[in-house]
């Protein structure tokens, strides 16, 4: 029986691998592999009915073809590192399976923060009949969706996107991050990039802040950030003229970022340690908890959604949509915290769109460019319910 392939057994491959399970009618037989064949298992293992599992090297792009036609998968969505985006891609282009991913691609030397290197796949796939959605996480992914929905639906006329995002949760330790930490503080520390009046500039970081309402958590501080969906929304939502990521973060952690930079332990760069060659960050990552293994002592709500300027019948009209997410709720359905379970149900989403022909379309995509009717209609019977504000 032909199926589904999940590379990836951290907390989002976690969360993905739940909920195919919860839709093996439509994504057929389950195989989860990562590099930690052990995690395949152990995340199966607390799964009603079988799943394959084993190791891959996600990096190795012939293996991984090999990987696909011994599960016959029909698609395959990428829950590893974004290191590995490019040689999987790589690989279903070969093998002409579909593809799903939740981030920009990402290199271990620098932040590229573009996407020309995944869009260049975009004739292979189409001349194999193949779809490739990418970064259809939560935001970036859901909160495209809400763009285009809102393009669609809210406005004859969309001008300003301000993308929020608050995780309000907290755990018992000192310090830790929301997802992969290496990914996250590269991310925290980048320089923003932002859309406006037509054109991409780039800001210092946490350098501009400004206080948003977050329903269901109250008024925060959020900080200007590079995020990927400003790049493909800039250029995919018709007529917009500012598009703009906000993340809030509490001052603990703020204090403890601007430490750990200060002294160095933020640095992709090499350095020597008694005759060997030590990349900061990558260090500090094994220092720090795997966001995965919080899921447990983790409470707290969050909020991520899209505040929408614009016109309707000829007159200013203004629009938040967004969603809420819980902790608690997320552990008790699939042993997951939030931003794990915000990320991989959307992926998961996705696969089924493109094999249920409502998200077929060969070639390579931002989630934009879909059509966010059939999205939004079930992504809240999948535990991502939405709402709109409008201030």
């Amino acid at each position: 029986m032909s199926g589904t392939l999940i590379i990836g057994a951290g907390g989002v491959g976690g969360v993905v691998a739940h909920k195919c399970a919860q839709h093996r009618e439509e994504l057929g037989a389950i195989h989860l592999y990562s590099r930690t064949p052990e995690r395949c298992r152990s995340i199966a293992g607390a799964i009603e009915g079988e799943i394959g599992t084993g190791r891959v090297d996600a990096g190795n792009a012939e293996a991984v073809e090999a990987l696909i036609a011994r599960c016959r998968a029909r698609v395959v969505i990428n829950a590893a590192s974004p290191y590995r985006n490019l040689s999987i891609m790589e690989a279903c282009a070969r093998a002409g399976a579909h593809y799903v991913d939740t981030s920009l691609y990402d290199t271990p030397e620098q932040a590229p923060y573009e996407y020309d290197a995944q869009w260049a796949f975009g004739d292979r796939f189409a001349r194999k009949g193949a779809t490739a959605i990418l970064s259809i996480g939560f935001d970036p992914g859901v909160v495209n969706v809400y763009c285009a929905h809102a393009a669609r639906h809210l406005f004859d006329a969309l001008e300003s996107i301000d993308i929020i995002d608050c995780n309000a949760g907290s755990t018992d330790r000192e310090f830790s991050t929301n997802f992969d930490p290496e990914t996250n503080i590269r991310e925290i520390l980048h320089e923003p990039i932002v859309y406006e009046e037509g054109r991409f500039v780039r800001r210092k970081p946490l350098d501009i802040s400004r206080c948003f309402d977050f329903p269901g958590i109250g008024e925060r501080e959020a900080f200007l950030m590079a995020h990927e969906e400003v790049l493909s929304l800039g250029r995919f939502i018709p007529g917009v003229r500012h598009v703009r990521f906000w993340m809030a973060f509490t001052e603990k952690y703020l204090r403890h970022l601007r430490v750990l930079d200060d002294v160095g332990m933020t640095s992709i760069e090499p350095v020597e340690h008694e005759g060997r060659e030590v990349v900061p960050l990558q260090f500090l990552k094994t220092l720090l908890p795997d966001p995965a293994s919080l899921a447990a002592e983790s409470r707290g709500t969050t909020c991520i959604g899209c505040l929408f300027e614009g016109t309707r019948e000829g007159k200013p009209a203004r629009a938040l949509v967004y969603n809420n997410c819980r902790h608690e709720d997320c552990y008790e359905e699939v042993g997951s915290q939030a931003v794990s379970y915000t990320t991989g149900v959307p992926a998961v989403l996705a696969a089924r769109l493109i094999l249920s022909g409502a998200w077929s379309r060969p070639g390579v995509w931002n989630p934009e460019q879909m059509d966010p009717d059939p999205f939004m209609e079930a992504i809240g019977p999948m535990g991502l319910p939405w709402h709109v504000r409008v201030p």
